[in-house]
């Protein structure tokens, strides 16, 4: 699917680049292969702009933030509030403003450290994540990286439990156990929670993260697929308690690359498992998904009917998401731009 090519898409919110870069002004990002510019406003609130001055065309992320908030061109300093409107030319003090000078502005709003956009009306809210409020979770922002894949292919793998055995026989997967653990499944009009519980392999480098020493434990799984390209990866382990829930955006960048932005939440304090050590068991384990999406085709296919695959077990959470956004698609009178149909 190619992501650009599908306006209905624009309607969602993206998490979009943490706050804590814009501390030091305004930074570009491409979404849906549109080029916006995000900074930290009055009160430190975020605001995202087309990223083009629209005087001499400069890029706005070469400027700079104002006393006001306001976004200043680095080129002639002509100066935008958050909706776009031009509210100040130096080289025409006091002089009036033309009412084309205004440059196209897009929702933006902080949620869980990151800067949240969405190019379009919005067809839903930023999706609740309660363990952000949930006494006893701490918060911990873990990657945000660029992926040469497709944002459907890495929801998809997200939900593979087949996966395991192979991609990640290094850390946790049990090679010798390669059929995956079935799913319960509970749809809703924005997406499914699905529900299983997976053996793992038990390093002594894990002991901290599982919170267990035994050499096999198991991960009780509620995950859950926010449409179209967030997910909840809600991993609890039922020997020790401890909760690991992992929440990612898979950004869409253009048709051939996202952002993926992930953070994580964990019910134990710093003294039990420090921050570093969460993050550095992770890494291994993401890179490892990234090299196997980045080795597919980037223009996965939604549209089962233009492809032969075997649907086995670990298939049926692709095919319900593959599904959900074909129904998306028809729903706003749109049909799946493939990349053969872009070709013809």
């Amino acid at each position: 699917m190619l992501v650009t090519r599908q306006k209905v898409l624009r309607r969602f919110w993206y998490a979009v680049m943490p706050m804590s870069r814009l501390d030091d002004g305004p930074k570009p990002f491409t979404l849906l292969g549109e080029p916006i510019v995000l900074w930290k406003g009055a009160g430190g609130k975020p605001h995202a702009l087309r990223d083009r001055c629209c005087h001499r065309t400069a890029k706005l992320s070469k400027g700079f933030v104002d006393a006001d908030g306001n976004i200043a061109c680095g080129y002639h300093g002509w100066t935008y509030d958050c909706t776009g409107q031009c509210v100040r030319i130096p080289q025409n003090e006091g002089g009036e403003i033309p009412s084309r000078a205004v440059v196209q502005a897009y929702r933006c709003e902080e949620r869980y450290g990151y800067a949240w956009v969405a190019l379009d009306d919005p067809l839903q809210p930023i999706p609740e994540f309660p363990e952000d409020t949930a006494p006893g979770y701490r918060r911990i922002l873990q990657f945000y990286e660029q992926w040469n894949t497709s944002p459907l292919r890495m929801m998809e793998n997200s939900f593979d439990n087949s996966h395991f055995s192979f991609v990640h026989q290094a850390n946790f997967g049990l090679f010798d156990q390669p059929k995956p653990s079935k799913y319960e499944f509970r749809s809703g009009a924005w997406g499914f929670e699905a529900e299983t519980r997976v053996p793992i392999r038990n390093p002594e480098a894990s002991f901290r993260i599982t919170g267990t020493t035994d050499d096999i434990t198991e991960r009780h799984l509620i995950n859950r697929w926010f449409m179209p390209f967030a997910r909840r990866f809600g991993c609890m382990y039922p020997a020790s308690g401890v909760h690991h829930i992992i929440y990612n955006c898979a950004t869409p960048i253009d048709d051939r690359t996202m952002m993926l932005v992930q953070w994580l939440y964990r019910n134990d304090t710093e003294e039990q498992c420090p921050t570093q050590a969460l993050i550095d068991w992770d890494r291994p384990i993401t890179d490892e998904d990234r090299e196997i999406l980045e080795a597919t085709d980037y223009d996965a296919c939604i549209d089962v009917r233009r492809q032969q695959e075997c649907h086995m077990v670990s298939d049926q959470p692709g095919l319900l998401m593959r599904r959900m956004l074909l129904r998306l698609l028809e729903d706003h009178g749109e049909k799946e731009v493939f990349r053969i149909d872009a070709e013809a």
